[in-house]
């Protein structure tokens, strides 16, 4: 690390602390040339391999735009998509280490959506996945019932809604009662 100053490279830490939910470290360092005090930041890369080969760093804020395309109109909060895109990357870094292909954000991602939001997630999931027919969202929401009835969820209720309203009855074609 060159010294802001003097541009030494010599400098020694005084003070090392995590920051960042563990995922940086703080380090107050001094040069030892010129005795200039300075701050240096310290986090683990991850990169992103792309479809056509280019690699970039992982960015949560891309991973919120994308899936808050997903969510425009439905009752998912801006905190939500940070939470989610935090999960996302812990999952990633978990699962990946310091590299992963784009295509394993997508399907890192679907999981925890569909529990953020059912809509949200065929939307997403829609676009990930190359829906090209109707039958590939009845397969999709088919799919979706099976997973609730083996969690003993009710299909028809909402995920992560957990209102009173769950229990009332199917709606009909008729009813056009806001979620």
């Amino acid at each position: 690390m060159l010294c802001p100053s003097c541009r030494s490279q010599r400098s020694r830490v005084l003070d090392s602390r995590t920051v960042e939910s563990g995922s940086a470290i703080r380090r107050r360092r001094e040069c030892t040339r010129c005795g200039t005090r300075f701050t240096t930041i310290e986090r683990s890369v991850l990169l992103v391999t792309k479809r056509n080969g280019v690699t970039e760093e992982f960015s949560r804020d891309k991973v919120i735009r994308g899936v808050g395309r997903a969510c425009q109109g439905l009752s998912v909060s801006e905190d939500d998509l940070k939470v989610l895109a935090h999960e996302v990357e812990q999952s990633i870094r978990a699962t990946h280490g310091s590299q992963v292909a784009a295509n394993d954000i997508g399907l890192a991602i679907l999981d925890p959506l569909r529990k953020l939001d059912e809509v949200a997630y065929l939307r997403f999931a829609s676009v990930y996945k190359s829906f090209r027919s109707a039958e590939d969202f009845e397969n999709e929401i088919r799919m979706l019932r099976d997973q609730h009835s083996d969690s003993g969820r009710h299909p028809d209720s909402r995920s992560g809604s957990g209102s009173a309203d769950d229990d009332r009855a199917p709606e009909t074609a008729t009813d056009v009662r806001p979620r």
